[in-house]
């Protein structure tokens, strides 16, 4: 069952440049290395400055486990932790046949 995980995450405005940089340059490169992942993205909402959704796909429920067991995923946090008052807030969505 293919899985999908969006992250909803609010930056403040004066840190929007270096959070596009970190998600280009640090944390897609990594994820893109991760087994079972079918696509990723970082979308920039267009009404409301600073909030962003990361999306990424996964083959399955035990592939998103994986990667959140992994050093990919400890590292990518490690590099987002370093935007001062930036909220995220994860879910997880089933793709509907």
């Amino acid at each position: 069952m293919t899985i999908v995980r969006l992250i909803h995450v609010r930056v403040p405005a004066d840190q929007q440049a270096e959070a596009e940089r970190i998600w280009r340059q640090d944390c897609a490169p990594l994820m893109s290395q991760c087994e079972g992942l079918i696509s990723e993205r970082l979308l920039k909402c267009l009404d409301a400055p600073g909030e962003y959704i990361s999306y990424s796909e996964w083959e399955s429920e035990e592939a998103v486990e994986k990667y959140r067991a992994s050093d990919a995923h400890h590292e990518i946090q490690r590099h987002s932790r370093t935007l001062q008052g930036a909220r995220a807030e994860v879910k997880r969505y089933t793709v509907i046949p």
